[in-house]
């Protein structure tokens, strides 16, 4: 099972409703997600990264009653994350200028678009190549037409043409017009 918002959402909902099964399920695939939050952010030892990991765990565990069902939960859970980081950070007294701290916290959190990018990368990968290499370069690499064009050896036209024929492909999919 992979661990994308809808489901850890959904498993938090089940579990709060009084499944087990699910709260169990839930804990078990935020190991993962929490091991590569605190990788990125900690600069800690394994044992301290998977510290982070088991007192987030218990945080969750402990604070569940606390989750809007209405909110995003991957938003509530990396707020936890960040909070025991913090903490972390406190109790080994390896502070951080205040102004990296201020700037980490308040920042806009990476992991829902982490999710958002390995869910559009599936979804290009349904596409034929080209228009998949087209709409990476153009849309989420930031080239222009004729960078794209120069850098995929193929003619400016034939970049619009695989950017807008794939767009229109990714869209019938969302909107549940091709499987």
């Amino acid at each position: 099972m992979r661990a994308d918002e809808d489901v850890l959402r959904g498993l938090m909902i089940d579990g709060l409703g009084g499944d087990a099964a699910a709260h169990a399920a839930l804990l078990r695939l935020l190991v993962p997600v929490l091991h590569g939050f605190y990788r990125r952010r900690a600069n800690g030892s394994a044992d301290d990264i998977e510290d982070l990991v088991q007192e987030t765990l218990i945080a969750v565990h402990d604070r569940r009653a606390t989750y809007d069902r209405e909110r995003v939960f991957t938003a509530w859970l990396f707020a936890i994350a960040r909070y025991k980081m913090v903490d972390h950070f406190r109790r080994i007294r390896r502070l951080q200028p205040i102004e990296a701290m201020e700037e980490m916290l308040l920042a806009e959190d990476p992991e829902p678009a982490l999710l958002a990018r390995l869910d559009i990368e599936e979804m290009l990968a349904a596409l034929p190549p080209k228009q998949a290499r087209m709409i990476r370069a153009t849309r989420l690499d930031g080239l222009s037409v004729a960078e794209a064009a120069r850098a995929g050896g193929i003619g400016e036209s034939d970049v619009k043409v695989s950017v807008h024929r794939g767009l229109k492909a990714l869209v019938a999919r969302i909107q549940g017009g091709a499987r």
